[in-house]
């Protein structure tokens, strides 16, 4: 069972797609100026294309306070840029009732995780706020928390518990305000009837499917949804955001960055010797997949690496300094965007966020 709330190791998209009903993403020519449908990382969909040729269409997403802020979230930050950029209108929820019901997190540090580790790197990654409908989910108007409330009435637990498996109290409520977050946008009271895209990582696919259901029941659009694969955590396994040693935080220090850069997880062999007469083992090797997610946009340079590793000709303490002059350039970059853009986000947040 998918779990919306804890970390997920998924190991075969291929039984996801087939147990869950998902399609295989199979995109088109327009779509492939976009690395994540280029390379596979998006694989799959709920009704993507009826999202992606609408007339009247828009994206939402969360943003969930509970934690730093990591490479495995900017690729939702990425997704959500390039949709802005294509002139379709952007909604991000901040998900502080989620963090404060279900991840137990204090009201006041959400709204500074929020800020500080989420709002000021989203707009350093490229996010234009003026042109994004950003807020929180514990500031919202009334018809949107009305909707959350008549939505209870439209299921019950018998078939949520179906879908989420235990629940709590708190679990309860976020599921309900989430789903008022996706459907919202279609209120007369908003843009009305709309086709709305949710990207996202396969493990918020119960919250798709059973928002999916209310959609249907209320006589709305059921929502899109795509699924990008997970990262790998640096030193293999899970990325969790309770290993910070699993993941490269975008507010990590410079020296922190780079010490976690050199101890990512490589296909090495187990001798000079031997990578260089059978080439690295790219399947294991996550600093590739960091090349292939985050820091090379050109498929040559990417390729280029790729053979040069699998034939031997380059070695891993090699592949590794790339990867840390990689680092070092983007990890610069953002934190002088962040400071540049602070001023501004930190008033967009305290007169619209939290007021």
């Amino acid at each position: 069972m998918l779990n919306p709330w804890e970390t997920t190791d998924i190991k075969d998209y291929n039984k996801l797609i087939e147990e869950f009903g998902i399609t295989p993403m199979k995109p088109t020519k327009e779509l492939m100026d976009n690395r994540y449908f280029r390379r596979g990382i998006i694989f799959g969909h709920r009704d993507f294309f009826k999202f992606w040729n609408a007339d009247k269409r828009s994206i939402l997403t969360g943003i969930m306070p509970s934690g730093p802020m990591h490479l495995g979230h900017k690729m939702v930050v990425d997704q959500c840029v390039y949709y802005q950029n294509k002139g379709i209108k952007t909604r991000i929820a901040i998900a502080d009732v989620e963090a404060i019901t279900t991840r137990r997190i204090p009201e006041e540090k959400a709204r500074e995780y929020a800020v500080e580790e989420y709002l000021l790197n989203w707009v350093a990654l490229g996010l234009d706020l003026d042109k994004a409908d950003v807020y929180a989910q514990t500031n919202r108007s009334v018809p949107y928390y009305r909707l959350a409330s008549l939505l209870s009435g439209r299921t019950t637990m018998a078939e949520m518990q179906a879908i989420y498996g235990e629940l709590t109290p708190g679990k309860v409520t976020s599921i309900f305000i989430q789903a008022s977050d996706i459907l919202h946008p279609q209120l007369d009271e908003y843009d009305g009837l709309e086709h709305v895209l949710v990207p996202v990582g396969v493990d918020q696919d119960p919250h798709i499917r059973f928002v999916r259901d209310l959609a249907e029941k209320i006589h709305f659009i059921k929502p899109s949804s795509t699924y990008h694969r997970f990262m790998t955590g640096l030193e293999g396994g899970k990325m969790s955001s309770s290993v910070p040693n699993s993941y490269l935080a975008l507010n990590d220090d410079l020296p922190t960055a780079l010490k976690k850069a050199s101890n990512v997880l490589t296909g090495g062999r187990n001798t000079a010797e031997e990578q260089r007469r059978l080439g690295g083992d790219i399947s294991k090797c996550v600093v590739y997949e960091l090349y292939a997610y985050h820091f090379i946009e050109d498929d040559d340079e990417l390729k280029k690496i790729y053979e040069d590793c699998t034939s031997g000709k380059m070695l891993c303490g090699e592949c590794k300094q790339i990867l840390k002059k990689k680092v070092e350039e983007f990890m610069t970059d953002l934190k002088n965007k962040r400071e540049a853009n602070r001023e501004k986000v930190e008033q967009f947040a305290k007169e619209k966020l939290f007021k």
